[in-house]
């Protein structure tokens, strides 16, 4: 007897779907058959994991991908719009003047940065997962944490320092709230931004603990954002750790409590140490479907620690 997909594989299912047709019409019934389950059934799954209706997603994505085209100069608006099958240019202009604050026509000029809807980036911290890894759960259903090993390859990492900033708070006091966005427009980017909290063997003298980049591939050559900088980052491992869904406005109760977590765990009881020297400890952009989702850095027992 064939195992059902589990709640996961469903929602990736829909999602590649989604991905492989954003240019022609999409319909809740060709989603669920992808999905193998019911319509009914693959709509609240989607919902309940990703924070978005299906079509409220793939509105997002199209979006998204339109932004992308428009970078090119000379692609015409009403082209874009059609491509990505909008009805009308005017339709199309509305939906993205809604969602990025500019008409398509003010951003293919100006260029601002926007954060794009990718939510496919997230995937890259889950393709190379180490076999054998850790699995955890805390007594509480409600309040299950997903732990796993990650190991990352050599990459280049796109970020703007501070001067002293130790957390997210202090960051933004000191340059500012608009890096986000700066980072997420970055359209090589391997995966969303993030915040991190980077190793002494990173940090210049006079610069920050904290700072907001983005990774890229270890051969990309640029461009770089003005004020940004390009750094290189060895292969490591990560153990991911990812909390259980909230309500938004809970979101600092949220990152305590698993940050509580993180420091009562112990990764020797799965033949790991933790490794703060190899490599920035990161965290995601807190957001209440999906738990809050932190990273740091590990080595296997028995392996020198970085130095």
């Amino acid at each position: 007897m064939q195992t059902p997909p589990g709640r996961a594989d469903v929602v990736r299912r829909m999602q590649d779907h989604i991905e492989e047709n954003l240019g022609r019409p999409v319909t809740l019934l060709a989603l669920a058959r992808r999905a193998g389950c019911s319509p009914w059934h693959a709509s609240r799954l989607f919902k309940e994991m990703t924070g978005h209706t299906p079509f409220a997603y793939l509105r997002l994505r199209r979006l998204s991908a339109a932004a992308r085209s428009l970078g090119d100069p000379s692609v015409r608006i009403i082209d874009v719009a059609f491509d990505f099958d909008f009805d009308s240019h005017e339709g199309f202009t509305r939906a993205f003047t809604r969602h990025f604050g500019l008409s398509p026509r003010s951003y293919q000029r100006q260029r601002p940065p926007v954060v794009m809807f990718m939510p496919e980036r997230m995937r890259a911290y889950y393709q190379n997962p180490v076999q054998g890894g850790p699995a955890m759960t805390t007594s509480r259903p409600a309040s299950a944490i997903f732990v796993q090993v990650v190991e990352r390859p050599a990459r280049k990492l796109i970020l703007k320092r501070g001067v002293q900033a130790r957390h997210y708070f202090e960051y933004c006091d000191e340059v500012g709230c608009q890096v986000w966005e700066q980072l997420g427009s970055v359209a090589e980017a391997l995966h969303e931004p993030m915040g991190l909290w980077l190793p002494g063997s990173l940090r210049p003298m006079g610069t920050s603990s904290y700072v907001q980049g983005v990774e890229v591939a270890h051969d990309y050559p640029g461009p770089v954002p003005e004020g940004f900088e390009l750094i290189e980052l060895p292969p490591c491992l990560w153990m991911v750790f990812q909390g259980p869904p909230y309500d938004d406005d809970a979101f600092q109760e949220a990152i305590a409590e698993l940050d509580a977590q993180i420091q009562s765990y112990q990764p020797e009881s799965w033949g790991y140490a933790w490794d703060d020297e190899a490599a920035p400890r990161f965290q995601l952009e807190p957001l209440g479907y999906r738990g809050y989702i932190v990273g740091r850095p590990v080595r296997r027992l028995g392996e020198a620690a970085a130095r």
